[in-house]
């Protein structure tokens, strides 16, 4: 009599990178405007400096940092996959993840390890059509509804609430406040070791880390901080040490 089949369980890929996430406590995005050459307006395509991005890179990664997204909406496609191209090179050599965001395609042909959706972005179903099972996803939640359901959701690896406080990365967002993340870590204390990871974003520093850190959240996702310190290694490490696992 045959055995009944059993369902695949992860990929050693997937159980890899999973693994990351949760020892994870800092995730930067990154523009890529400081790192484009001068030229023409003529031109098609953005000249990008491969060499000064991936030296970017490398700091963050050495200074801490566990996960890093590009994030330009200015630039083209195909600098966007040059950047993601260096981009999982490192994250490789580094033994950190990499990431991309809105756009499958993107994701799809990039290699990353990490995909990252909006509340009107992709659905996960839709995700998980595109990219598969190996790949992480992480949603933006900007409610209690939202965390609610990314929480919920089994097609969610993490998600993100914010912003906590204003930011000029995104404009027009209002501030959430610290109430989100306190929701969000009451949530993880209720479902245990079945609790997601969730990242605090939006006007996180060194200065508000504490606050964000007292508020229950054990992660964080930083722009600034990092992208505009004149030592980005130096400013991932002094950010880092604010959430090393209690």
């Amino acid at each position: 009599m045959t055995a009944p089949s059993q369902a695949p369980g992860p990929s050693r890929l997937r159980t890899e990178r999973s693994d990351r996430l949760r020892c994870a406590r800092l995730y930067l995005c990154t523009d890529l405007q400081r790192f484009i050459l001068g030229g023409s307006e003529a031109d098609a395509v953005e000249k990008l400096d491969t060499a000064r991005l991936e030296e970017f890179y490398r700091a963050a990664f050495r200074g801490g940092t566990d996960i890093i997204q590009v994030r330009d909406k200015q630039v083209s496609i195909r600098t966007e996959l040059e950047a993601l191209d260096v981009l999982v090179s490192v994250a490789g050599e580094e033994g950190g993840l990499s990431a991309a965001n809105d756009r499958a395609d993107v994701a799809l042909l990039s290699g990353v390890d990490v995909f990252h959706v909006g509340q009107t972005d992709l659905t996960t179903e839709q995700v998980r059509r595109v990219l598969g099972e190996d790949i992480l996803v992480g949603r933006s939640c900007h409610d209690k509804a939202q965390v609610r359901a990314a929480s919920q959701d089994s097609g969610v690896d993490y998600y993100c609430t914010g912003p906590i406080w204003e930011t000029p990365t995104k404009p027009g967002r209002a501030a959430v406040g610290l109430e989100l993340p306190e929701f969000a870590a009451h949530i993880g204390q209720s479902l245990d070791s079945a609790a997601k990871p969730f990242f605090a974003i939006g006007g996180v520093n060194i200065d508000t880390a504490p606050l964000v850190r007292n508020a229950g959240a054990e992660r964080i996702v930083v722009v600034r901080a990092v992208t505009a310190a004149d030592d980005p290694e130096s400013a991932a490490r002094e950010l880092r040490a604010c959430f090393s696992p209690r």
